[in-house]
This record gives C-alpha cells, sequence and structure tokens, in this order.
C-alpha cells in the first residue's frame, strides 16, 4: 500500500466523483484565489520597490546626499568647508551652490522658477545634470556670460528655445527716484535639461554661481555645500561625523531627513497594500474552510470505516490537512510563476496598454514619475510565498479537527 497512507487517502479525496464535483470546483476557485492573490502581491510590492528606487535616484540626481548651509542662508567660508568634507573619506565630492527663487519672463509668458547657481566644473562631482540634457550644453554656463539653463516643462510655459532671451526678476529691489523698483537680468538659454520628474523640469532653471551670487547680492557668500558620498545610506553616519570636525556654527542636512517624510510616505503605502491584497488570500483561505467541512461531511462514513480499520485520529486530521497544503501549495506555486513573470516584464507591459488603449496612465503634470519602474526583491517574493501557504495550512486545521472528532457509531448509524 502507498506509504504514509494518509498522504495518499487525502490526495483522493481532491478528486470528487461525479455526484460531489462541486466540491472539486471549489477547490479550483480556492487555488485560483491564492494564485491571483500571490501574484498581485508580488507584482504591487516590486512596482512599489521600483517607484521608491527610481525615484530615490531622481531626487538626488538633482540634490544631493547631503548639504552643509551657514546661518542664514549665507555660508561665507565655503572653501574651508569643502576643503575638510573632501578629507573624509566617504565624501567623493563637494561643491558650493546657491539658491533662490525668481520669476522668468519671455515674450508676456511669466512662470516662477526655482533659480540654481552652480559652477558647472564641480557640479558634476555631485549630480549628474549633465547626462541629463536634451538640448545645448551644461558648460555653457560661463561666469559674466549670463547664460541659464531650463527644464523641458520650464522652457515649454516660457515658449523658449535655445538661444532666446529671457528676463529674471527676483524680488529685492532697487531702490530709485521713482521707487522700488524690482531687480532683473536679461540671460540667453543656452540649454533644456529633463530629468523626468515633473517637479525638477516644471520649476528648476540653471544659471552660473557668480552670476547668482551678483545677482543676489551674496558678495563672497553661497547658500551652503552639496555632497556626494560613496554611499547615500551611511549619509546620516557621515554628517555627524562632519559636525565633529567643522569649527562654527553651520546647519547639516542629509537627503533621509529633506525627503523623509516622502519615503515614509511610500514605506507606509507599501505596507498598506501589502495587508489589503494579503486579504485576497485570507478569502481563498477561507474557501479552502469552506471546501474542506463540505468534504469532511461528505465523507463522513469513509471516515467511521477508516476509523474501525484502526485509523487514529491524527491520521484522520492528517488526510484532511494535506488537502488544505495541497491547494495552497499548487496555489502559491502558480502565483509566484505569474508574480515574476509580471513583475519581470511590467515596464514593456504598461506602454503597450498605452498603445492598445490611446491614452496616457501616467500623465507628466499628475505623477511623479512617468514610467512605472519595477523592481522585484527574493525577499518579498519568500514573504510573499511563506504567507499564502501559512494561510493554506492554517485554513485546514479546523476542517481536519472535525473530521479527527468523527465518532463512527454516530456516522454509520444511518448508512
Amino acid at each position: 500500500m502507498f506509504r504514509p497512507y494518509e498522504l495518499f487517502i487525502g490526495l483522493r479525496y481532491l478528486r470528487a466523483k461525479r455526484r460531489n464535483g462541486f466540491i472539486s470546483v471549489i477547490s479550483m476557485i480556492s487555488m485560483l484565489g491564492i494564485a491571483v492573490g500571490v501574484m498581485a502581491l508580488i507584482t504591487v510590492l516590486s512596482v512599489m520597490n521600483g517607484f521608491e528606487q527610481e525615484l530615490r535616484n531622481r531626487i538626488l540626481s538633482m540634490t544631493s546626499h547631503a548639504t552643509i548651509t551657514g546661518v542664514g542662508d549665507r555660508l561665507s567660508n565655503w572653501d574651508e568647508v569643502i576643503g575638510v568634507a573632501e578629507r573624509h573619506p566617504d565624501v567623493i565630492g563637494a561643491a558650493p551652490y546657491v539658491e533662490a527663487e525668481g520669476m522668468l519672463s519671455n515674450a508676456g509668458r511669466l512662470s516662477g522658477a526655482a533659480i540654481r547657481g552652480v559652477d558647472p566644473g564641480e557640479e558634476a562631482k555631485v549630480s549628474d545634470i549633465h547626462t541629463k540634457m536634451l538640448r545645448g550644453d551644461f558648460e555653457t554656463l560661463q561666469g559674466g556670460e549670463y547664460n541659464i539653463v531650463l527644464g523641458r516643462y520650464l522652457a515649454y510655459q516660457l515658449g523658449a528655445q535655445v538661444g532666446d532671451k529671457i528676463v529674471l526678476l527676483i524680488s529685492e529691489g532697487n531702490v530709485t527716484p521713482a521707487g522700488i523698483v524690482p531687480r532683473m537680468r536679461r540671460f540667453t538659454v543656452t540649454g533644456i535639461f529633463e530629468v523626468g520628474m515633473y517637479e525638477y523640469d516644471r520649476t528648476l532653471a540653471y544659471i552660473h554661481l557668480d552670476d547668482a551670487r551678483r545677482l543676489f547680492n551674496l558678495r563672497d557668500t553661497v547658500t551652503g555645500v552639496r555632497l556626494q558620498l560613496t554611499d547615500m545610506f551611511e549619509s546620516r553616519r557621515v554628517v555627524r561625523e562632519l559636525v565633529n570636525e567643522l569649527d562654527g556654527t553651520y546647519y547639516l542636512s542629509d537627503w533621509t531627513r529633506r525627503h523623509a517624510n516622502f519615503f515614509r510616505a511610500i514605506a507606509t503605502e507599501k505596507t498598506v497594500m501589502f495587508v489589503i491584497l494579503t486579504l485576497i488570500v485570507a478569502v481563498a483561505a477561507f474557501n479552502i474552510i469552506s471546501t474542506l467541512v463540505m468534504v469532511v461531511t461528505d465523507k463522513q462514513a469513509d471516515i467511521a470505516i477508516l476509523r474501525t480499520l484502526g485509523a487514529t485520529p491524527r491520521s484522520i486530521m492528517a488526510m484532511f490537512m494535506v488537502q488544505g497544503t495541497f491547494i495552497g501549495v499548487i496555489g502559491t506555486a502558480i502565483g509566484v510563476i505569474l508574480g515574476v513573470l509580471l513583475s519581470l516584464n511590467v515596464e514593456n507591459i504598461v506602454p503597450a496598454l498605452e498603445t492598445l488603449l490611446q491614452t496616457d496612465l501616467l500623465p507628466d503634470d499628475v505623477y511623479y514619475i512617468s514610467d512605472l519602474p519595477s523592481k522585484m526583491e527574493l525577499d518579498d517574493v519568500l514573504t510573499v510565498g511563506f504567507v499564502a501557504f501559512s494561510l493554506s495550512v492554517l485554513a485546514g486545521i479546523y476542517p481536519a479537527w472535525r473530521a479527527a472528532r468523527t465518532q463512527p457509531a454516530e456516522a454509520l448509524r444511518y448508512e
């Protein structure tokens, strides 16, 4: 006889006879429910991971891993600060910057903008803006030339192209006999960049560091110093160490503080999505319970005969646990395979759907990222698979326990 016989009988019960084929259908539905839940969980978690990674990379490509600023956003001894920072073994680059706000005007069109003054040669150490240029060259920003590089959507809003002359107005005014006149300066557009994040492409404009200091009356000071680290996840430790090395009053911040709420929100959304989608698997697990309860009711006579032949309650319980476990294993395996395949191809599936439906599913002006990235992590796949399998096993405990408590005399009374 097949050994162990509990496994043999439990698998036989999965193949329902013609008169009770409804039980087999419910078992199949439960299996598909688990597969769909597992597939959805793996896919959603992979998309959330990809979204977080892509967003972090795009944000850090335009900001920095850490910043050092002075009191009142004025840093006078920035050369000394850069020297101290670059001596730290985890700092691979440091660059000064000026950050302010202004109003850009071109041919009657107005738009607010975040103005960032940088030195193109030094900026390459802390960001990859050089690689984001659509037209023109970032190196055209030269001190005294009053050139400007615009984000793609900011240029579109202004109707500006490379070579156009635009006017920058700032809130600090000049006192004249006619009153206070807003300070303004004409700039030449020498480049247009695209980061892929609407927030930056719509509001950010670059000018040369010297031009920014002259325009905003900063003289020999800058807003601060931006740092690039070997490992961005060590930014907090590096910032703490730099605090002890610098003499004077400074404000040091890293990317985890500047964007902390945003990334916490993503982590919270990921957790909530995991809980919500796990309910799909839980519903399938309830189906397993109902299926096994009906099987136990249908097999009362068989259970009684097995008991009279010497089967122990433990063996009876194992027979029905086999069914729930088998449904969970097959459903989880199918879901994992489909989820992995979908996660690896979601970046190609979304553009295909957009082409098929003739619509933009992720418009640039609504979402931070206009595509749907995916990053599948083995830990997520294993966690989802373990949760789905555990729920399936737990779902079989109560029906199996009821089967084990069957009394042979009561079950065979009316047979």
